[in-house]
């Protein structure tokens, strides 16, 4: 006989509203990350897809065959699940607007609903970007850029045409940097004026990447995150839990309805997280016992 679990509940005096939510969003790598194969991601969604809210494509999944992205996107629909491109096809972007339209009318032929754009990586000025915005939402997709806090040194402003604070020079790195500069800052508030800009453009939701801010629950940087949280606000934006530790963190600081990253083997304890502060007690998520069928 099969054993069917009776997940719980959610009513409007519990942690978060049934999907799609606003807040208490979940998202989750995609197969690339950790090599599902299409069946195992589809178990995922089977067992727990009433608690993940997104999938992020990422890791060179611009490679995959299309048949598969076709039926992956497919599957994760089915379940109410909303499919985040990553870095998917980033090199096209730095190709112009040209380039990007194609690039979204791919998006949405394959069945993506969310670009996210790297405000780091991508190189691209900063106005160019925020015209990227405009014409993925006049495309009716979402976008979701994504922000590091360090910041090369020839993206700093001159002395005296800044709009907020100094900046801290990080301690020297043991490994050998990127191209660009081997000179780094650190600036929160810098990074706040961008993606407030870009809020205000239209996008929907602020990544925030986990490297130098929350990629080890042991160095974890609370005071930047406070900082971000408290101007850009809990529902606009999402961080990356690299581990289950860190996810802890978030839940017990800002409560059910913040916004994580998370892999996919995070997402029951993560739920029982977010349903009533219970811990990692999986029988206050899965309800009552197993019901044979």
């Amino acid at each position: 006989m099969a054993a069917s679990l009776r997940w719980k509940s959610f009513f409007e005096e519990e942690d978060r509203p049934e999907k799609p939510r606003i807040y208490g969003v979940t998202e989750i790598r995609s197969p690339q990350y950790s090599l599902f194969s299409q069946n195992v991601l589809e178990d995922v969604f089977e067992t727990m897809g009433q608690f993940v809210d997104g999938l992020k494509f990422s890791g060179g999944s611009h490679s995959l065959p299309e048949s598969y992205i076709r039926k992956v996107n497919d599957m994760a629909h089915r379940h109410n699940v909303y499919i985040s491109t990553g870095d998917w096809g980033e090199h096209q972007l730095r190709k112009g607007p040209s380039a990007l339209k194609h690039y979204i009318e791919e998006c949405k032929r394959l069945g993506f609903d969310t670009i996210e754009l790297d405000a780091g990586s991508l190189e691209i000025p900063e106005e160019a970007l925020l015209r990227y915005v405009h014409m993925i939402k006049s495309a009716g997709l979402k976008v979701k850029p994504q922000f590091a806090v360090k910041f090369d040194k020839c993206d700093i402003s001159l002395p005296g045409s800044r709009a907020y604070g100094a900046y801290t020079v990080p301690r020297p790195r043991s490994y050998v940097p990127r191209p660009r500069s081997y000179d780094y800052v650190e600036d929160v508030d810098l990074l706040i004026r961008k993606a407030e800009r870009f809020l205000e453009a239209g996008a929907d939701m602020i990544m925030i990447d986990a490297e130098d801010v929350c990629k080890r629950a042991e160095s974890l940087r609370a005071d930047i995150i406070a900082k971000i949280i408290g101007r850009l606000g809990v529902e606009k934006t999402m961080f990356e839990a690299a581990d289950a530790r860190t996810a802890d963190w978030f839940i017990s600081q800002y409560g059910p309805k913040v916004n994580l990253f998370v892999n996919h083997s995070q997402v029951v304890d993560l739920e029982c997280l977010r349903g009533r502060k219970v811990g990692k007690n999986h029988m206050s998520v899965l309800g009552s016992s197993f019901r044979l069928l």
